[in-house]
């Protein structure tokens, strides 16, 4: 083959794989919910009902499964923020969307985490990018309707909100108490 030639387009994924990825990505999800993101890729194959080669076919590594569950999950915490973009009150639309974030972070113990230890370093970066921008159109509105404080930054929402979700993340209840944080937190980025 020439050197200058294309690379021939990949082929588009069969309609049985398009399945086996979903139920993985599913199982995936539920097992991290559950056990965080140290669950085990065996019983993730057993609950999605493929086998260990299929998973390791589709998924190589530990941190390309937790990228496919954790990139699902903040494509729709980007939608949400597009969502309210349109709530005419831009200091309650970023609280919401905060506490939405603070619910994906409780929901998903230790995905960040590990999606961040001995990892490629392009792996995660994509969905910090996505969460971030979402973010900062939602703060944007909110600056503007001086419903903030000056100095606030996404990144350091989203640090704030990274780390209540740490503190919670075994708490029996750890969805409520990272929300009744969270709602504690938000009131100090307020405006006065």
């Amino acid at each position: 083959m020439p050197k200058d030639a294309a690379t021939p387009p990949s082929r588009p994924m069969r309609a049985d794989a398009r399945r086996n990825v979903e139920k993985i990505v599913a199982a995936a999800g539920a097992l991290i919910a559950e056990h965080g993101a140290d669950a085990s890729l065996e019983e993730v194959a057993r609950r999605a009902g493929v086998g260990s080669a299929t998973l390791h076919r589709h998924f190589p590594s530990r941190q390309a499964l937790l990228e496919a569950v954790f990139k699902e999950r903040v494509e729709a915490l980007c939608a949400k923020a597009r969502d309210l973009l349109t709530d005419p009150d831009p200091g309650h639309a970023l609280s919401t969307w905060l506490r939405a974030v603070g619910a994906h972070a409780v929901a998903n113990r230790g995905l960040g985490t590990s999606l961040m230890r001995d990892a490629d370093p392009a792996l995660g970066e994509t969905c910090h990018d996505m969460i971030t921008d979402a973010g900062d159109a939602l703060l944007a509105r909110a600056r503007a309707a001086d419903a903030v404080r000056p100095g606030i930054t996404t990144t350091r929402l989203l640090k704030l909100v990274g780390a209540i979700a740490l503190a919670t993340e075994h708490d029996t209840d750890g969805p409520a108490e990272a929300d009744l944080l969270l709602t504690i937190a938000i009131d100090g980025v307020r405006a006065r």
